[in-house]
């Protein structure tokens, strides 16, 4: 099918141009300071060409605390606009070829042209995610106590019939994943049996489980609180290896880097979960205080490295099945969506390319000798090292853009949106 992007090309090449030669002469000189670590900079190019990370089709909207949402103008209203500015995104840093949509938010008529339209893009689709911690109009039973663990049968039939749904969906779509997320909980002791709960919400998850096609996976969320503050039914990455083990070997677990306690060590529970063979993918972002959901690297960017050091160490290492699914999530409260987006791409992938520079035989020696100090070291070499360089260089060579901020800012993109788009209603919460 013949693409058709939404951003000019003569533009990004007009922005290229302006800037390849400062480009050249940092990529060289920066290959060469490598080269004498014995690195080469051709190689880690070629890797962060080969890395991407999908974006989520809610992304692309502003998002909102408990309180209020603050709409921008030009902000999309639906999964059209949401896959043009999408689009845009991965047309600027080629680095986000797939979008992750969201049921029923994303619910259209013709599942086959939307994958035709996501498509004439450049877009592909990631894993779809189901929502039973919200209910919708028209809804049957509500999910206010719970969804695939509710003590109602009724209403976990409800919520099965949504995740199948979303297979189906998705099977149109040409995706190959489900990601299940679900916020049931309790908030007082006493309120709900924890035993119990987890029985009714693996009976549940089988059912789901039972209807994946055979090249597909279950991504199972685990989150530790919100919107249930006293328990939460699959709380940890505990919870959720042992979910999905009892659920088969199309079962995996997903691993988003806010669902977890203040100083967590994140990056052990990617190594345990390579371990038993069930890491199955990310939800990147930040976080400060809890669940933020804050731009990805803004606050702790060393940390973002360390998951990803145990990544290239599963990459390198894989076990049957490793082939983790990427996403951004974040709520872009008080930024452009688009700009956040871009910002995080670079973040993950700049962290990315810093883990594939770890010496790797430095590193192994030192674990090896009880050393420490070098260990540490060939951690903190890596992580200093401002790879910006060989990311442009990718980036350009993709048909990307040398700075995607700068030229997004310049193209003017969210005004012209804001002449043609109906205008966000006000509301409280993230969609």
């Amino acid at each position: 099918m013949t693409t058709n992007p939404p951003l000019a090309a003569d533009r990004i090449q007009a922005h290229n141009a302006a800037r390849m030669d400062a480009l050249r002469d940092e990529y060289d000189s920066l290959g060469r300071a490598l080269a004498r670590r014995g690195a080469d900079i051709e190689a880690i190019k070629a890797k962060v060409a080969e890395f991407s990370v999908a974006l989520p089709t809610w992304g692309s909207g502003r998002g909102g605390t408990r309180f209020a949402k603050f709409p921008m103008a030009g902000e999309p209203t639906n999964i059209h606009e949401k896959l043009a500015d999408c689009a845009v995104v991965q047309q600027l840093s080629q680095v986000t070829p797939r979008v992750s949509p969201h049921f029923p938010w994303d619910k259209v008529s013709d599942y086959g042209a939307l994958r035709e339209e996501a498509a004439s893009l450049g877009l592909g689709f990631d894993a779809i995610n189901s929502n039973t911690f919200q209910d919708q109009p028209g809804q049957v039973h509500s999910y206010r106590s719970g969804s695939l663990s509710a003590q109602d049968p009724a209403v976990r039939a409800q919520a099965v019939a949504h995740n199948i749904e979303c297979i189906e969906i998705g099977e149109k779509l040409g995706a190959k994943a489900l990601t299940v997320w679900v916020g049931d909980g309790s908030n007082f002791p006493g309120q709900q049996d924890l035993g119990r709960s987890l029985d009714r919400y693996l009976e549940a998850a089988a059912e789901i489980y039972a209807a994946l096609p055979g090249d597909w996976r279950m991504l199972l969320e685990h989150k530790m609180f919100e919107p249930a503050f006293y328990s939460t039914v699959i709380s940890d990455w505990g919870s959720s290896v042992l979910a999905a083990q009892t659920l088969g070997p199309k079962a995996h677990c997903l691993v988003d880097l806010g669902h977890h306690a203040p100083n967590v060590n994140i990056e052990q529970i990617v190594a345990r979960l390579h371990r038993f063979g069930k890491l199955g993918g990310f939800h990147f972002n930040d976080s400060k205080y809890g669940d933020d959901d804050l731009d990805s690297g803004s606050i702790n960017p060393h940390q973002l490295f360390l998951v990803f050091n145990e990544l290239v160490e599963a990459e390198l290492n894989p076990r049957e099945g490793f082939d983790p699914a990427y996403m951004i999530d974040q709520s872009h409260n008080v930024t452009d969506p688009i700009e956040s987006m871009l910002s995080s791409a670079e973040s993950i992938a700049h962290a990315y390319a810093k883990a594939v520079l770890v010496d790797r035989g430095a590193l192994h020696a030192a674990h090896e000798a009880d050393d420490v100090m070098m260990g540490f070291q060939a951690l903190r070499q890596a992580y200093r090292t401002d790879l910006t360089p060989v990311l442009a260089m990718a980036r350009v060579e993709a048909g990307g853009a040398v700075d995607p901020l700068s030229l997004y800012r310049e193209l003017r993109w969210r005004e012209q949106k804001a002449q043609e788009r109906k205008p966000v209603g006000l509301g409280a919460g993230i969609v």
